[in-house]
Formats: structure tokens, C-alpha cells, sequence
């Protein structure tokens, strides 16, 4: 085995650091392996990087874990620092460094997508914003939000809501006209002119302008009244109503009117909770709370970092964002979003007044958030420590990670991974695999061979190789002795402890479910101990409803799979041209070269390619 390699000395480090230079630019910190540990951004390389190994630096424990971890360190010199800002971006995308701010938050948060270019565009919920053609407002907190506020749009401002498919090809006014609730463009009920006008009061709505649209509204509606138009004057009162039941709700925080988000940061032990409040025309129109590893920057380093990468994905920058300390670099990032958002973007930090007021709120609900989650984060820990007692095991089950199976009658079989980490979700660690077809069901085979693909990644340097505390298998005794013999096979025998979650068997008067252990001829039931039972059955049920989610959908691609998808050249676009222009596979089969050729996005060889395949196909064996 190769001898481990030397911890750097004082002397080595101390010859790099005195050639760097007092430029602008960035600096990687890496360990004995060559693994970026860290990426930083400094007016002066010597000064910044010096600082690193000064002792007052090492007063605070990450920074301390860091200098002890870094082998060596490389810079990269630049311009100007605006350019090393940019750079400090890039390289952090690219190396995903350990002991850098990380904003992972996976999952895409709703928005609600305008399309411009229609005449008559309808409001939809997305999570894609990257069309350049379509106005994007968002994102919201949840799903549940976006929805009200889109049934909200869709009852006031009776705006179309059939999919585009379904608005060209529609014959006559559906059931929302009937109820008042559109205004059937589809059928010319309303011209493009007005229709628009509409939309721009939606947009206004969208936008947090609501007190400007209420007295827009409110102008029309007395307007018509003095013209004796009673009916649209009622229908304008009513709109207005609903403008103002939704004032009332919210929270009016600044007297100016502008859009602004205002930032807070509370952190304590290892975890950092950044609260984001999103101000619009005056009023808070929501929040959202991103949790972060505490990690080594210092509070300012923490808060720039966190708003380059939010706004970098964001579909709207604000004016204004109010942050809760001066950062180092507010002027160049302020620079970068402004060109982002196509005009001036501010980035302060309030002392004084109702700015400065409206941070306070914001601190306090960040401050709130972090002790909701530290508790949340107790419980848990509180819960997998009884676990670890009840069930005997040998460590404490951080990670826990959970198999299961499914197929039809033996088809398309499958098999899935869910893993909890601290007794939460990790879904960005869940995993999907397709299995090999045996002809017949055959649990055990299944069991074998996605056991196999999961742990011989330990064995190689695939990056799945991180192990469980506990391994959950879904079934009795026969799936657990299949994965104790998997481990042993792999030389992973008692590296981390094995469970298997059976459900209970009616016939013998059984209730709850019942887990296998090694080494234990008779089932252990958690019994009074209802909150674990139920902790463990919501693994079982995740990993359950990914595998059975998964084989439906491999089970739909089975289903539409046809002989084009063997012909090479033919894609998914092509097969779905030559169905659509020819009319059914029958008439593929009985067309000819030129026919096939004249098919939109074929050529001449690749129709000769597909009619000689037919041909053959066609041919009794």
C-alpha cells in the first residue's frame, strides 16, 4: 500500500507564500490529494492567503479544520477584482469545495410563466424559467401558494385557462364561460386589445402593485357608473372588493413602494438559516428560509456568497437588497446583477428607519426558523438514539438507506433507494435501477443483483461509495440473508447494520410490522414505541413509492416502443413526424424510399435505411 504523503512543513509553505504577489485574484486551498478544499477571492493574494496561517485565524474552528486539511494552494492572478469575483463563481460551480458556501437547494421552486408572444396568453405554474420569450413571476414559497394565488388571478380577472392545445382546436365556449369565470377568447368573446389589458392589470397584480391597480379600478368603476354601465360598473366593484380583501392580508413595511429583498443570517453550532423577504411595492409578498452548513467564512463572506448564487438563478433581481452587514464586495456584485437585471441593483445595509426596522423582522424570523430547526434536529436525534437501543444496533443510524422492488408478472423490473439522513429525506441521494428481466418475479435475484450495483461501488472509486449506519431491506428473513450475504461476498461484513422491515401476516393475527435482525431467530416488534414504527414505515413507504412510480414508468415506455425506435438515425422527433405526416405505422411499413424521404427532417439515406429495415422485419423467419 502506498505510503501516506507528508504533511507540508512550516518552511514549504512559508517559500510559496512569499512568491505571492499583492495583485488581485483567487486562491484554490488543496489537500494531499489534490482536492480543491477551498476557493476565495482577495484584493491582495499575499495579504489573504498569509492570513491563513497566521494564528489568530485559527481561533475559529472551521477555519482551523481547513488549514489543518490544506497541502498546498494555487492563485490565479486577474485584472481587476470585479474579474476575480467572476472567476471566485466559476471555480466554486466547478470543484463544489468542501469548506465553501453551498446553496443546495434542489428542488426548483414554483413560478407562474406568462408567455408574450400569444395574443391570448394564459398564466401557467413552472419550474423551468429559462424561456426568453415568457415573463416569469416567483418564485413562490411552495406549491400551495402559487396555487392560491393562480385560482385567486384565474376567479378575478377571468383570464383563459385551457392548454394551448386545447384553445386552438376548441369549437365553443366551455364551462368556465358558462360560469362567468372566462371570457372565451378561444371563441372571440373578447378582442385581443382588451384581453391585453387585462393581462397588464394581472402583471400589476404579480408584481406587488396592488394598491396602484385598486385605484385603477377604482377610477373605472365610478367611470362606468356615470355612464350608466350598471352591469360592468357591479363586475368592476367586485373586482375591487377582492383587491382589497387581498391589502388586507399583507404586510405594508415601507412607505416608498419599492421592490426590495431583505436578508437575515442566524446561525448556531454547525447551522446557518438565511431568511429572504420579498418586498414588493411596499407590501411583503412572501418569504423563504435556505439552510446552510455553517462554514468558513465570516458572516459578510457568508452573505455575499449566498446573494451571488441565489440571484444567479433567480428570475427577478429586485432594486434593492437590504443585507444585514456591509460585504466586502457589495459594489462589483451589485455591478453584476445590475447588468443581470438590465438596470441599477443597490445592495445596503440599513442602520435607521423603516429599512432598517424591516431587517429586524427579518432577523427575527430567521432567528425563529433556526430554532425551530435546531429543535426539529434534537428530536431527531433523540429518536434515532431509542432506535439505536430498541433494535440493538451498533451505531447510530444517521444514514439510513432503504431497498425495494417491483415488477408486473416478472416485466420491466426495477428497484429503488431512499435514504434518510438525520431522520429527514435526503432526496438528492435517492436512487432508480433498472434490473435485469428474469421472465418470472424472482425477489431474491432482485434483491441480489441492486445490493451488488449499490455496494461494489465501495469497492471501486465510483462516487456512491459513502455506507450507511443502517441497511433496510423490504421483506423478511429471505431478503435479509441475501443482503448479509451481498456484504460478505463484497468484504463488507459488519462494516455498518443490517435490518429487514416485513409487513405484518394477518392470517397469524399480526398488527404492526416486524424487523429481522442478524444473529435473531424471532421478530422484533416496536409495539408502544408508535413513533418509531411510524419512522420506519415512512422509509419502507419511500423507497416502496419510488420503485412502484419507476416501474409504471418504464412500463408506459414499453408500451409506446414501436420497431422505429431500432432503426438507426430515427429518434424520438422523426418517429413522431413519420407517425404524425404518414398517418400510423401501416402506412410506414407500406410506404415507399421517395414517401419516407419526403417526411419533414428526413434525407434520402436515412429513409432508405428505415424502408430496407421494414422490408427485412416483414420477412417470415
Amino acid at each position: 500500500m502506498a505510503e501516506p504523503k507528508a504533511k507540508p512543513s512550516r518552511e514549504s509553505l512559508e517559500r510559496a507564500l512569499d512568491l505571492l504577489t499583492a495583485d488581485p485574484g483567487v486562491y484554490l486551498m488543496k489537500d494531499g490529494e489534490g482536492r480543491v478544499l477551498y476557493v476565495g477571492k482577495a484584493r491582495n493574494l499575499k495579504n489573504r492567503v498569509r492570513a491563513y496561517f497566521n494564528a489568530a485565524s485559527r481561533s475559529n474552528p472551521k477555519t482551523a479544520a481547513l488549514v489543518a486539511r490544506i497541502d498546498s494552494f494555487e492563485t490565479v492572478v486577474t485584472a481587476s477584482e470585479k474579474e476575480a469575483l467572476i472567476l471566485e463563481s466559476n471555480l466554486i460551480k466547478r470543484h463544489q469545495p468542501r469548506y465553501n458556501v453551498a446553496l443546495k437547494d434542489g428542488k426548483r421552486y414554483p413560478s407562474l410563466g406568462l408567455d408574450t408572444r400569444q395574443a391570448f396568453p394564459r398564466l401557467e405554474i413552472v419550474r423551468k424559467t429559462d424561456r426568453k420569450d415568457t415573463i416569469y413571476f416567483g418564485p413562490f414559497a411552495s406549491a400551495k401558494a402559487v396555487r392560491e394565488t393562480l385560482r385567486f388571478i384565474n376567479k378575478t380577472f377571468k383570464i383563459r385557462k385551457c392548454k394551448n392545445r386545447d384553445f386552438k382546436t376548441r369549437q365553443r365556449p366551455c364551462l368556465h364561460f358558462q360560469m362567468g369565470a372566462c371570457l372565451a377568447p378561444c371563441y372571440h368573446r373578447v378582442t385581443p386589445e382588451t384581453y391585453q389589458k387585462i393581462i397588464k392589470e394581472v402583471v400589476l397584480f404579480l408584481k406587488g402593485r396592488t394598491p396602484e391597480l385598486a385605484r385603477n379600478v377604482s377610477k373605472e368603476m365610478h367611470k362606468a357608473a356615470a355612464g350608466q354601465e350598471f352591469e360592468r360598473a357591479a363586475a368592476l366593484r367586485d373586482k375591487l372588493f377582492a383587491l382589497t380583501r387581498t391589502l388586507e392580508k399583507q404586510i405594508a413595511v415601507t412607505t416608498d413602494f419599492k421592490d426590495r429583498d431583505g436578508l437575515a443570517v442566524a446561525h448556531a453550532d454547525d447551522l446557518a438559516v438565511i431568511t429572504v423577504f420579498f418586498v414588493r411595492g411596499g407590501y411583503v409578498q412572501g418569504h423563504r428560509h435556505f439552510e446552510l452548513p455553517l462554514p468558513v467564512a465570516l458572516e459578510g463572506e457568508l452573505v455575499r456568497d449566498f446573494v451571488r448564487q441565489y440571484y444567479e438563478n433567480s428570475p427577478f433581481i429586485p432594486k434593492e437588497i437590504l443585507v444585514p452587514v456591509e460585504i466586502e464586495d457589495g459594489d462589483l456584485l451589485a455591478d453584476i446583477l445590475s447588468r443581470r437585471r438590465g438596470s441599477r441593483v443597490y445592495i445596503k445595509c440599513p442602520q435607521r428607519g423603516e429599512k432598517a426596522h424591516l431587517m429586524q423582522m427579518v432577523q427575527q424570523n430567521a432567528e425563529k426558523e433556526l430554532a425551530e430547526r435546531l429543535k426539529r434536529r434534537e428530536a431527531a436525534a433523540d429518536l434515532l438514539r431509542r432506535l439505536q437501543v430498541r433494535l440493538r444496533l451498533a451505531q447510530l443510524p444517521v444514514r439510513i438507506e432503504c431497498f425495494d422492488n417491483s415488477t408486473l408478472a416478472g416485466s420491466e423490473p426495477v428497484a429503488s433507494r431512499a435514504v434518510f439522513f438525520r431522520g429527514r429525506p435526503d432526496k438528492s441521494a435517492y436512487r432508480r435501477y433498472r434490473l435485469k428481466d428474469r421472465g418470472e418475479p424472482d425477489d431474491y435475484a432482485y434483491m441480489h443483483e441492486v445490493l451488488q450495483r449499490r455496494f461494489r461501488a465501495e469497492k471501486t472509486s465510483a462516487p456512491d461509495h459513502r455506507l450507511p449506519d443502517l441497511l433496510l431491506v423490504d421483506g423478511g428473513k429471505g431478503q435479509l440473508n441475501i443482503a448479509l450475504a451481498v456484504l460478505k461476498e463484497l468484504g463488507l461484513e459488519g462494516r455498518f447494520d443490517v435490518a429487514g422491515i416485513a409487513k405484518p401476516d394477518e392470517g397469524q393475527g399480526e398488527t404492526e410490522e416486524k424487523f429481522y435482525l442478524p444473529g435473531r431467530a424471532n421478530a422484533v416488534y416496536l409495539g408502544r414505541e408508535r413513533d418509531l414504527l411510524l419512522f420506519m414505515q415512512r422509509i419502507r413507504d419511500e423507497a416502496h413509492r419510488l420503485a412502484i412510480t419507476f416501474q409504471r414508468r418504464q412500463r408506459k415506455k414499453s408500451t409506446r416502443r414501436s420497431i422505429l425506435d431500432d432503426v438507426p438515425g430515427i429518434g424520438p422527433l422523426r418517429k413522431k413526424r413519420l407517425l404524425t405526416h404518414l398517418g400510423g405505422m401501416e402506412k410506414i411499413k407500406r410506404a415507399g424510399p421517395e414517401e419516407l424521404a419526403a417526411v419533414p427532417g428526413m434525407n434520402h439515406k436515412i429513409a432508405l435505411t428505415l424502408w430496407e429495415y421494414l422490408k427485412g422485419a416483414q420477412k417470415p423467419s
